[in-house]
């Protein structure tokens, strides 16, 4: 391998605002928990990086495929005060990129393929969780990594996927084998970088929305690659009546591209009377938010589960805003209904579950409508503050910067 190589890394300055006192897992100018109350003036640079080298139970992956999330645009994003957008763990510099899939350049002592059993061969296509959980905590051992005491993140406090080589614990990689079965070996890798959102999107909407009986109805708030994956996820699961909840009109008709039934723009139209016209009155069995403005859509989501007939209706919280909800406990303790938080993707076999749904027939590609150099990501990241027309940019081959 090369001894250097290109990667798209985010600076900023820790500078925590007055009325925040740093936490027992915060590391004072390194890490924090909470990086919308602690970093200022981000930037983007692309620079030379060393490449990584595998230790005992770790991989080198040359990617392949890296998306953009949302979560790298806030983290970029300043506002009126300079503070970054996004509110989670974060430790800079870090280089960027948590949606990614590869192949195994090489492998240290005491990895293996949980396809083969056996020790990991170059050129075997994986794809790789985002969180690095640790597996001895507390939240681990009762079997919610999501919700590890000692997360690392992919891409948010440890170095992530723009670049041309990137060293994960193997224990975070799944194979792509039953994609390869069925998909071009380009697609192989556009899919397997879409597995982390679409499992975030399936963690939320599964595990903790509880899922739907074929023949319920779901509703998806927002049309960003979250909720786009959460249509298709839907379908998959039997939804007879999937509904897309999106102001822009080129993300509207992806959506239902996507498999969504029907799609609102609730600006222009009321949500509440459109979701029950659409269902006949009933309303819908999960209401995914994925847009991160509570305050804007909650009120709308409460009024028709007040009026519909649906009783024990589910709101799974997946978007990440510091935004408080507004709830009103009457509509909820009357209709039997639940709030749920979601985060992460990890755990539950979600991962090889989702790479079986895409490969079974659950095709994601249409997410995915502009592919891009690593040259190009950082203005890219920029150009998605205000762009509600892309949904899913890619950064295919990174190492041919």
């Amino acid at each position: 391998m090369a001894e250097s190589m290109k990667a798209v890394r985010l600076y900023a300055d820790w500078d925590p605002k007055p009325e925040y006192s740093l936490g027992p897992k915060d590391i004072e100018r390194r890490q924090t928990y909470l990086g919308s109350l602690v970093w200022r003036n981000p930037q983007l640079k692309i620079e030379n990086v060393p490449v990584p080298e595998a230790g005992p139970g770790e991989v080198v992956i040359e990617v392949k495929q890296v998306g953009i999330c949302g979560s790298d645009v806030h983290m970029a994003q300043p506002d009126d005060d300079g503070y970054i957008w996004y509110p989670g763990l974060t430790g800079f510099p870090c280089t960027l990129g948590h949606e990614l899939s590869g192949v195994i350049a090489d492998a240290g002592p005491g990895t293996f393929n949980k396809s083969t059993g056996k020790a990991y061969q170059p050129s075997d296509a994986v794809c790789v969780e985002e969180m690095a959980w640790c597996g001895v905590c507390r939240p681990c051992a009762d079997g919610w990594p999501n919700h590890c005491e000692q997360l690392d993140e992919i891409g948010f406090n440890i170095d992530g996927g723009f670049a041309k080589y990137i060293k994960v614990p193997a224990k975070l990689c799944w194979p792509l084998d039953p994609l390869r079965e069925h998909y071009s070996e380009e697609d192989v890798f556009r899919l397997g970088s879409m597995v982390e959102p679409t499992s975030v999107a399936y963690n939320a909407l599964i595990e903790r929305g509880g899922g739907i009986r074929p023949g319920d109805n779901a509703v998806i708030l927002g049309g960003g690659p979250i909720g786009m994956a959460g249509i298709a996820v839907m379908k998959k699961a039997g939804a007879a009546k999937v509904i897309l909840s999106e102001p822009a009109a080129g993300r509207r008709e992806l959506g239902r591209r996507m498999g969504a039934d029907a799609t609102i723009d609730p600006t222009q139209e009321s949500f509440s009377e459109r979701v029950l016209e659409i269902t006949r009155g009933h309303g819908a069995q999960l209401y995914l938010e994925a847009t991160g403005l509570p305050t804007v859509v909650f009120p709308d989501i409460e009024q028709t589960i007040w009026k519909g007939a649906a009783l024990n209706s589910t709101v799974v919280v997946v978007a990440r805003a510091e935004a408080k909800i507004p709830v009103t406990g009457e509509v909820f303790q009357v209709r039997r209904a639940h709030i749920v938080g979601a985060q992460g993707h990890s755990g539950h076999g979600t991962f090889p579950r989702v790479i079986d749904c895409m490969a079974s027939g659950m095709n994601v590609l249409p997410m995915m409508t502009k592919e891009i150099p690593l040259t190009e990501v950082p203005e890219n990241i920029v150009e998605l503050r205000t762009n509600r027309e892309e949904c899913k940019i890619s950064c295919y081959r990174p190492g041919n910067a």
